[in-house]
């Protein structure tokens, strides 16, 4: 996931919440075949918003402070955030259309 960035406990202030683009961020981990699925449409629409959209991952196995605080208790769920505050969520697997959707009307 080269175009997409890992967060973790240690940098969840700086890449998320102090960030100056709105971040999608992707909860997953390496158990989960959901996940897995979401994994190449998260990658391809961070490179189709960038510049305009911060796309970040956390496995919630090595983020379990942040996931704990989220309230995320099913992988893979996505947050979206703008100004440090989560705006909306996806849970589950979705289709690239219904991600979309959600970021396009978060920009």
């Amino acid at each position: 996931m080269k175009d997409v960035i890992d967060v973790d406990d240690a940098n969840f202030e700086s890449e998320v919440l102090r960030s100056t683009l709105p971040v999608l961020l992707d909860f997953s981990a390496e158990w989960c075949a959901p996940c897995k699925k979401l994994e190449p449409i998260v990658e391809a629409v961070a490179v189709e918003y960038a510049r305009r959209l911060k796309v970040a991952h956390l496995d919630i196995d090595k983020a379990q402070a942040t996931a704990v605080k989220y309230g995320i208790m099913s992988v893979p769920t996505v947050l979206f955030f703008k100004g440090g505050k989560v705006l909306d969520q996806l849970l589950g697997y979705v289709p690239r259309e219904k991600l979309v959707e959600k970021i396009d009307r978060i920009l």
